[in-house]
């Protein structure tokens, strides 16, 4: 694997961070700590601000009110030393006029960790050829190239949104392994997605956003602890959400036995959003 050495854990920690559109309010008074050695999974539903969080983080757009601390630096600050050690990756990428081999190598030169031999690893891992004109790639190539490029830059941050988009089912199987491939111990990774399926495996702990608020922030051992996912036939009366399935029944209710249960994103989601006072107050 290619890991570089990292002294300390990063964190990041966000506090009564605000963020509108004119008068279109998307975040308010959101606070949470992130930690490195992660993958947090960032979910919700349209137009709860993911997006927006993550540019936020990432020092592309700047607080309207509130503030984030990334070991001691605002990102909105655009300090070359934070800038060299984060990547922001969105869910539609740049058809870049270039040669991926010499994209990478030119490109590469603004992350002091970029390592030319993972970028090249990564793309014949993703089937990419490293001598196709970007601009000349399918939708699927161009993000794997992307994704590719990315890892690439071994950066301590990064912020990725919907990365599974566009990308067909190996694709998504290689997408995974090369996210615990390439990226250090030490690393944080915010990854937004709507395709839990996708990143279930991979993505722990778990931020479910609301409009002005984050329902959950927490590991998968710890919804685990307090949550059970039940998939039996027999219905539990007064469950926080259940779906039937041809087998039987997904239901999610809190857990007062201390059984160990598999996590089922899916179902963790749903039941969040219909008793989000009931599941905030089980996580406080």
């Amino acid at each position: 694997m290619y890991y570089f050495t990292n002294t300390h854990k990063d964190m990041i920690s966000v506090k009564d961070l605000s963020f509108s559109y004119g008068s279109k309010g998307v975040l308010k008074n959101i606070s949470m700590e992130l930690q490195g050695g992660n993958i947090y999974g960032l979910l919700g539903e349209n137009g709860v601000g993911k997006t927006t969080l993550l540019t936020l983080l990432a020092g592309l757009k700047k607080p309207q009110s509130g503030s984030i601390d990334t070991d001691g630096r605002a990102p909105f600050d655009r300090q070359p030393s934070l800038l060299g050690e984060q990547f922001y990756l969105p869910d539609e990428v740049a058809p870049v006029p270039a040669k991926a081999a010499d994209f990478g190598l030119e490109r590469g030169k603004l992350w002091p960790s970029y390592n030319h031999k993972i970028f090249l690893s990564a793309l014949e891992e993703f089937e990419v050829s490293p001598t196709q004109r970007m601009d000349k790639m399918s939708a699927g190539q161009l993000k794997k190239a992307w994704i590719s490029f990315a890892l690439a830059c071994q950066a301590r941050h990064y912020f990725m949104d919907e990365p599974t988009n566009g990308l067909d089912i190996p694709s998504k199987a290689q997408f995974r392994s090369a996210i615990m491939r390439y990226t250090g111990e030490d690393s944080l990774v915010v990854i937004s997605t709507h395709q839990v399926r996708d990143l279930e495996n991979i993505i722990d702990p778990i931020i479910i956003l609301d409009k002005e608020d984050v329902l959950l922030n927490a590991s998968i051992e710890e919804i685990s602890k307090k949550l059970f996912f039940d998939y039996g036939n027999e219905i539990v009366p007064g469950a926080l959400y259940l779906e039937r399935t041809p087998g039987g029944a997904i239901q999610v209710y809190p857990n007062t036995t201390g059984e160990e249960s598999k996590v089922n994103l899916e179902a963790l989601f749903n039941a969040v959003h219909a008793h989000k006072d009931v599941i905030k107050a089980l996580f406080q």
